[in-house]
């Protein structure tokens, strides 16, 4: 699903060369829930970006689901982006001058998703927001605006979800929540769900757990459900799913029945964020 060949970021700082990244190899399976920690200044957000496609390696090649983004125009890889991946950050990055609900409806009206007014208000609802789709992100506190941002992120049903720092501006207590939020499209979907944070205590509840330290790989293990195989039986359930819908759509008596539009987020009898 991600395939990254000794990937190295250089950036120049005054007169000098800055190495962020240090030729770095990585793969990561469809489905699988990786988290990312390390040091301020170790890489992370940079890797999350050349992943995203939103910045470019100074060597090597970056691929998604096989396609080489490192290779593409920047219009293929904003299509392809906008299909295959949702991307959550720390500061949430909505736009202000559009509601909760507006903001969600902006990757759908971009694709052309069908029925896109409908999912909105149907994400909307998921993430508990079902009354707060008319107000303006100013209007909203930290861990509400970052639940639109999960929901804006997911609204194409995006393969991978890359998530930078999201609960590093909330509290404790919200910063949970939203963390089962991201968790459940994992479990729920099978959305390859890669994420970067400091806190040691969400990392470890990852399928995977990969340690950065000034650029480069200094851990890189199992833990929780991926030390038990179990991600890669969700991995291949969603994978069946999709076959059978392909199926399905190019059959000339049966018409492809749609997949549920929204997990069922954990959100129900849990104190609003």
């Amino acid at each position: 699903m991600i395939q990254l060949a000794n990937v190295s970021k250089v950036v120049t700082s005054g007169s000098e060369q800055l190495t962020i990244l240090h030729s770095l190899d990585l793969s990561i399976s469809r489905g699988q829930f990786v988290s990312v920690i390390g040091p301020s200044g170790s890489g992370k957000s940079t890797l999350l970006g050349l992943i995203a496609g939103l910045d470019a390696p100074t060597s090597g090649s970056v691929s998604l689901d096989g396609h080489n983004i490192t290779k593409m125009s920047e219009d293929e890889l904003a299509e392809l982006r906008g299909r295959l991946v949702g991307f959550i950050f720390q500061s949430f990055h909505l736009i202000p001058s559009l509601t909760a609900y507006e903001n969600i409806l902006v990757p759908m009206e971009i694709m052309g998703a069908s029925k896109a007014d409908e999912r909105a208000q149907t994400l909307l609802d998921e993430v508990g927001l079902h009354d707060r789709g008319h107000h303006y992100p100013s209007q909203l506190s930290g861990g509400e605006q970052q639940r639109v941002a999960i929901a804006r992120a997911f609204a194409n049903e995006p393969e991978i979800l890359l998530a930078d720092e999201p609960t590093g501006n909330l509290d404790t207590k919200n910063g949970e929540h939203v963390f089962d939020l991201l968790l459940n499209l994992n479990r729920v979907y099978g959305t390859t769900l890669l994420l970067v944070t400091h806190d040691h205590h969400l990392a470890d509840k990852a399928d995977r757990k990969i340690s950065l330290s000034a650029g480069r790989i200094a851990e890189d293990r199992l833990v929780g459900d991926g030390a038990m195989g179990r991600w890669g039986d969700r991995a291949t359930e969603r994978q069946r799913e999709r076959e059978t819908e392909g199926e399905l759509q190019t059959s000339p008596v049966a018409p492809s029945p749609r997949r549920p539009v929204a997990p069922t987020l954990p959100v129900s009898g849990r104190e609003s964020l």
